[in-house]
């Protein structure tokens, strides 16, 4: 028995040989040998049921081995054009090596043609597509779309990766095909006649699971396909919605507490902005932990640059739509405040600022003393653009109307800060600014201000007074160390 197995898969193997690929430069559809492309493996699905005669007679095709042009669809009649869809679908299956551009370039053209006229055939919707057209059509553009993405720049060389603001972007050298396949994959899943039923067997979390994998990809036009359609398979496929969630909830994890490093965070955020904007009230308790675990602390990784407009946007839609959400937005910020990076400081006060606009009076004052402690730093700060964004603030009616109706927390806080950089800062915005909000003040409550102002000089003054006392305290110990040297010298005179 041993010996007839054997001999069965030398006989299969001579097959394959016969059939060897390398013979045409490419790789044929259907073949387990696809290089670093995957084919997802729909779990969720059943036998294919076909849909009609026609059709089990279409998936009983015999693979193709050559790339050769086909009929267009206009030139067949409509009984066989489900048949030529899947030829099609075959052509598109077959890979090629997108580095050497001469290589296999009649091919390659056939293949970018035949793309062109299956998204026209989807696009005109002049003929519906059986369901086994359709799992076919998920699997061409399982075979195209998932792949493994090269390294990053800094993985080749073993360098500190660079800022990525300052890196070229890496274009995708696939992507005249790619693009053609993204296409396709969007006319599918964007009609509103698409049957959602039969389309979620073939997309299915699988599928979904490598979309999201694939935002890591440098290409900012892969990036924004991907964008698109998960954008519109979360509105389409409702059964996918948790599960959407909680795939980006994963990835940014695994960014802040591991990788820092993402190419995909931004658009990954500007879908979640969309579906954040449409959280029906009262807001479940898990969108709020997801507001607490993943989007707050993506305040900390270092390029918070690359994507801080998306999330500061996502940010104040919490707080838009839960305004009691903005004491433990604020608190979260001034946990992650950087303490050494200038840029990244100013970018959060400018987020403070769109999130202090919605909020109200009774989450204001929950946190109005933490959050003034670290403006008063922040206004005394040496790099100007930080202390000048600090001083901004006070140009906001709404936060200015808050301030007022606390004034009389806030102002013993920041005045200290005020008078330093009336006194002495080097920059003539910030002087004149400081000086601004301090008549402000004034104007505002006179009694307060001269409670307040008494208080500093008070305060000074005691400075003062200990900063005296420990050089009077210095002065003592020197002199007490000079005359125990100069009665040391004394001795050793007298005993020489």
């Amino acid at each position: 028995m041993f010996k007839k197995i054997m001999k069965s898969g030398s006989r299969k193997t001579s097959r394959t040989e016969a059939n060897d690929p390398s013979m045409f430069g490419f790789d044929p559809p259907g073949r387990s040998g696809l290089g670093s492309n995957m084919v997802v493996n729909h779990a969720s699905r059943g036998s294919p049921i076909p849909s009609s005669p026609g059709s089990m007679a279409a998936t009983q095709l015999p693979p193709m081995y050559s790339v050769e042009p086909l009929p267009l669809f206009r030139d067949v009649p409509v009984p066989e054009r489900q048949s030529l869809f899947l030829r099609k679908l075959q052509i598109c299956c077959f890979q090629f090596d997108f580095t050497d551009t001469l290589k296999n370039a009649r091919e390659k053209e056939i293949k970018r043609q035949t793309l062109l006229e299956l998204v026209d055939f989807i696009q005109s919707g002049s003929g519906k597509i059986n369901e086994a057209c359709q799992e076919e059509m998920v699997k061409m553009i399982s075979v195209n779309i998932f792949r493994c993405l090269p390294p990053a720049s800094h993985e080749n060389t073993g360098q500190e990766p660079a800022d990525p603001e300052e890196e070229e972007p890496y274009l995708e050298p696939s992507w005249p095909h790619l693009q053609l396949v993204y296409e396709l994959l969007l006319r599918y899943v964007v009609p509103s006649d698409t049957d959602t039923k039969v389309a979620k067997r073939y997309i299915d979390h699988s599928f979904v699971l490598k979309l999201l994998e694939l935002f890591e990809t440098e290409d900012p036009r892969e990036r924004e396909y991907l964008k698109t359609i998960l954008h519109r398979i979360y509105g389409k496929f409702m059964v996918h919605r948790p599960f959407i969630r909680k795939g980006i909830n994963n990835i940014f994890y695994r960014f802040i507490y591991e990788t820092e490093r993402h190419s995909g965070i931004g658009e990954l955020l500007e879908i979640l902005g969309s579906i954040i904007n449409g959280f029906a009230l009262p807001m479940k308790e898990e969108h709020k932990l997801f507001l607490i675990r993943a989007l707050i602390p993506l305040h900390k990784p270092k390029p918070i640059a690359m994507y801080h407009q998306q999330l500061s946007y996502c940010i104040v839609q919490f707080v838009e739509k839960d305004y009691k959400l903005a004491d433990t937005v604020i608190r979260g910020l001034l946990k992650f405040w950087p303490v050494t990076n200038c840029t990244k400081e100013v970018l959060f006060l400018g987020e403070l600022e769109e999130v202090l606009e919605a909020t109200q009076t009774v989450e204001f004052q929950r946190c109005m003393v933490p959050l003034f402690q670290q403006i008063a730093r922040c206004l005394n700060s040496s790099h100007f653009q930080v202390a000048e964004r600090a001083l901004f603030l006070w140009n906001n009616e709404h936060i200015v109307g808050l301030i007022a109706q606390n004034r009389s927390v806030i102002l013993p806080i920041i005045f200290a800060s005020l008078e330093k950089n009336i006194e002495s800062h080097w920059n003539q915005a910030v002087h004149g600014l400081s000086s601004n909000i301090k008549r402000m003040f004034m104007e505002m409550d006179p009694e307060l201000f001269e409670e307040s102002q008494q208080q500093y000089e008070e305060k000074q003054a005691k400075s003062r007074e200990v900063e005296e006392q420990r050089q009077s305290r210095w002065r003592r110990l020197d002199e007490a160390v000079e005359d125990r040297e100069r009665l040391g010298e004394e001795d050793h005179m007298i005993t020489s």
